[in-house]
């Protein structure tokens, strides 16, 4: 009799979660315009590698001339989303911001909505990880691509990326430092079998924003738990820890400038601290916006699921504006270093 009642508690909270799915599902299909909209335009593109055919979505801003070299936005999305759910949490603000600042800003696509990011998940059925997809090719080759066909300065190719995004946003300062001056992670951690793989081989400024409250990527590290945290997706480094490589691998300044950001939104249950590790070689920072009161949210942007599920949302800052006003700040060197502007 107890065990049926369990049960049965158990398939009406799944089905008002799947409800709740359905309601996410159709609201972003109706708002994706206005979130969206913008002066500029976008296009759908497709590229072949490793025999898979994949896709992604650029904006072009309407100041964008192929005479003109062009810095490069790549904004990744989490697990379970694809380009459009980028463009959905973030309210489209790189895309505002691209049209603004002319920069072009692209959103791939994961195989089966997921990054193979480093990650060793036994749980879960993330075909990224399982078939070890070659993303950093992909996204090597994607930004060959854009430097070629549409005349991106290869000095100043920029990631950012939320969840699995931004763990993805980590691997690819990695493996990918020559080509990318800065990345901006957003509730995500360096993962712990990626750090013993880590060797860049120039400097990468890193702007990393979690969220202390974040219920799937924990602040203090260990295991990303999903499905209500039925399922362990990982373990990854603590906040402090992901930053603290990049700080020595940079060899910044251990002292960090500390701000209190101002409250803008005081009902928004969220303060933001600022912390930024400054005299990098070749002018290479890191910061870190430690959020307390936030959760697996991007700040500024759309509340894609109930605060009861996911955390709450913060106002105080639009991570988008923050992450383009520090990328705009960084420069790769001919030599593969970075320029401090």
């Amino acid at each position: 009799m107890f065990t049926d009642i369990i049960m049965a508690n158990k398939k009406l909270y799944l089905i008002r979660i799947n409800r709740i799915l359905l309601s996410l599902v159709l609201f972003t299909g109706i708002n994706q315009v206005s979130f969206s909209s913008s002066s500029g335009r976008e296009e759908r593109g497709t590229m072949l590698h490793g025999n898979l055919e994949r896709t992604f979505i650029t904006h072009f801003p309407d100041s964008y001339k192929k005479s003109v070299k062009s810095p490069l936005v790549i904004a990744l999305h989490g697990r379970g989303g694809e380009g459009t759910s980028m463009i959905l949490v973030t309210k489209g603000g790189f895309n505002r911001l691209s049209d603004s600042e002319g920069f072009i800003v692209v959103y791939p696509d994961g195989i089966a909505k997921g990054w193979n990011d480093g990650r060793i998940d036994e749980e879960a059925n993330d075909r990224a990880l399982k078939e070890n997809i070659d993303d950093v090719g992909f996204l090597s080759a994607l930004i060959d691509r854009m430097i070629k066909d549409y005349n991106i300065d290869p000095r100043r190719v920029y990631v950012t990326g939320i969840s699995n995004g931004a763990i993805m946003s980590y691997r690819l300062a990695c493996e990918l430092s020559s080509k990318i001056a800065a990345i901006a992670p957003v509730d995500g951690n360096i993962p712990f079998m990626l750090l013993h793989e880590c060797f860049p081989s120039t400097p990468v400024s890193v702007l990393a924003i979690n969220n202390v409250d974040d219920p799937l990527v924990p602040f203090e590290g260990g295991e990303i738990m999903g499905h209500f945290h039925r399922v362990r997706l990982g373990r990854v480094l603590s906040v402090n820890e992901s930053i603290s490589f990049w700080i020595r691998h940079n060899h910044c300044s251990d002292i960090p400038f500390i701000e209190q950001i101002p409250d803008k939104d005081p009902q928004d249950g969220t303060r933001v601290l600022r912390k930024e590790f400054t005299k990098g070689k070749q002018g290479t920072e890191v910061i870190l916006y430690k959020i307390d009161g936030g959760g697996h949210t991007w700040p500024g942007g759309f509340q894609y699921l109930p605060a009861w599920l996911i955390g709450k949302t913060s106002r105080d800052i639009d991570a988008c504006e923050v992450i383009w006003s520090f990328f705009k700040k960084h420069t790769k060197c001919a030599s593969g270093g970075i320029d401090g502007l």
